[in-house]
């Protein structure tokens, strides 16, 4: 008998895993694959590596929110991270426009007045009221008491005016030249929403979380999955792996259990899921068990766009093509709300390329993972599910049609690619494509979806789904319930621990302080650590032996 049972090993379930085990309580995460970690996991194809979620994490500065959740969970010492390309850590490539995010509000806002000079009145405007409406939005959970209450209207108010507009309506209210309104959209690909569809306030607090730039585990995102159960066995957590769970067990309205696939039973006192809300509630719980109410909410749910994912590796520097640790949104043209939307649903092959692609090479934001010769990139497109349901049927190596539509999908990257970076098609190694089959397949999501539930207005905040189910004693975490993304996930988990604890998330979140985040530029190796230096020399001295074998 347990305390609790976490199903599932994503972000949010590990973290509220952590949290609860730290209070005492007998914990065992059930996750259904070979290996913990759900989106932030990492895999390895021919000796290199890729991680298919993880590709930057934001505010993990000292004092910053998420350096302070990974010192509280006790998992900072564990984690080194690399801080990405201070001058660009996002480039904006739109159709023939190019444009650099610094990693800085006020850089950002002077280099966007040094090149849209006439349009300064609205860019001072649109930048304050994106650090006014985070900063209330991070004051929300921490209002306690008569006064802070009576007080939120006040404390709120640009929030308040602007809650209920999308991110293109508060644009087109202040920016005129389309242009810069797309450079300040660019990161809709975060949330998988277009401007005209985008809650104002949800983008605020994505630009929010980068607003000091992004950085990069060493590691990559398997780093955090092994600093997450470290510190769960530390403190007599069970992770089980290859133990997928068929149903929760209920007895007259509340969770006691569950069944594995294999027909084995668990029991505790505290069921928690870390699938989304249709896994959880119609496929674990059961349809025949849910009221009316919640039917028509799940009928009413949408969830985030799907993805398209290509694994690269190739043999060349790629830094001749001025390729470095920032991310590229490539936009075929200058319209992002068109490539989110409309063009989403074309036929993938009646495109001449994808309208919108994000690129990353992992190998140059972590330095320790390059062996000397080849790169490694994660390159992400949005696309609808529906192009895949007429091969979510198939078993598991699927047919030759379906291997040749994947082989054609491939090819359509690359075209976009050799348009970024010429020549680079002589150079591939190996590509490999993970597509909303996968993501069904290894991380159990709905429909193939990449950020949990569509984040639009009548599903975040006070619409989201509630941590606390109609079910006594079952819980929901994760992507669907807070926020979305590695960081958004991990509070989801937290705030889950505090409902069934009875306490406030920052009551859980104690800053420890014998934890330290060690925080390195990617950039710039002058500074780098001589474990760092002998960890790189050896990886390619390796590599170097393996060449002449």
């Amino acid at each position: 008998m347990y305390d609790v049972i976490v199903i599932g090993s994503g972000a949010g379930g590990l973290t509220s895993a952590i949290c609860l085990a730290e209070r005492g309580k007998k914990v065992l995460i059930l996750e259904k694959h070979e290996v913990p970690g759900g989106w932030c996991h990492s895999f390895y194809v021919n000796g290199q590596r890729h991680s298919p979620g993880l590709h930057y994490i934001g505010l993990l500065g000292e004092g910053e929110s998420t350096s302070d959740l990974y010192k509280s969970l006790g998992i900072a010492n564990d984690l080194t991270f690399f801080r990405m390309h201070n001058e660009a850590y996002e480039r904006c490539h739109l159709g023939e426009h190019q444009f650099d995010y610094p990693n800085s509000y006020d850089r950002l806002t002077a280099k966007l007045i040094a090149r849209f000079p006439e349009e300064k009145k609205g860019i001072l405007k649109v930048m304050e009221l994106i650090e006014k409406v985070n900063a209330q939005i991070m004051l929300i959970p921490k209002l306690n008491g008569f006064w802070d209450h009576v007080l939120i209207p006040f404390r709120t108010k640009e929030m308040g005016k602007y809650g209920l507009f999308s991110l293109e309506k508060v644009l087109k209210k202040f920016i005129k030249d389309p242009i810069l309104r797309n450079i300040l959209s660019v990161q809709c690909g975060d949330h998988a929403l277009a401007p005209s569809k985008a809650p104002f306030p949800f983008h605020c607090a994505l630009m929010g979380h980068y607003k000091n730039g992004g950085y990069y585990p060493m590691g990559g995102g398997g780093a955090l999955v092994k600093a997450n159960t470290n510190r769960l066995k530390a403190l007599g957590a069970e992770i089980r792996t290859k133990s997928g769970v068929e149903r929760i067990l209920l007895e007259e309205n509340k969770a006691v259990g569950v069944v594995l696939e294999n027909g084995e039973q668990l029991f505790a006192q505290t069921i928690i899921s870390n699938a989304d809300p249709h896994t959880t509630y119609q496929k674990l719980v059961g349809e025949e068990n849910l009221n009316k109410k919640l039917q028509k909410k799940l009928s009413k749910t949408s969830y985030s766009l799907t993805s398209l994912i290509l694994f690269l590796t190739v043999d060349t520097d790629v830094t001749k093509y001025g390729m470095h640790s920032g991310n590229i949104w490539r936009f075929t043209q200058l319209d992002i709300d068109k490539a989110l939307s409309g063009s989403i649903k074309t036929p993938l092959l009646e495109l001449e390329e994808f309208p919108g692609m994000f690129i990353s090479c992992s190998s140059l934001k972590d330095p320790t993972s390059f062996d000397g010769k080849h790169h490694n990139f994660e390159v992400v497109t949005l696309i609808d599910y529906e192009q895949f349901k007429p091969y979510e049927q198939l078993d598991e190596e699927r047919n030759e049609a379906y291997q040749q539509f994947k082989r054609s999908l491939c090819d359509l990257f690359m075209v976009s690619l050799e348009n970024e970076f010429p020549g680079i098609k002589d150079h591939v190694v190996h590509t490999d494509l993970g597509t909303p089959l996968t993501n069904e397949y290894y991380v159990n999501t709905t429909r193939g979806n990449i950020y949990g539930t569509e984040k639009s207005l009548r599903q975040i905040g006070p619409f989201a789904f509630k941590t606390q189910t109609p079910f006594e004693n079952l819980y929901l975490t994760g992507a669907s319930v807070l926020s979305h993304g590695v960081a958004g996930a991990a509070h989801a988990g937290v705030t889950t621990a505090a409902k069934i604890l009875g306490e406030r998330p920052e009551e859980l979140l104690q800053v420890k302080p014998d934890q330290k985040l060690r925080v390195l530029e990617a950039e710039d190796d002058t500074l780098w650590p001589e474990d760092i230096k002998r960890k790189i020399a050896l990886k390619q001295k390796k590599f170097r032996e393996s060449e002449k074998i």
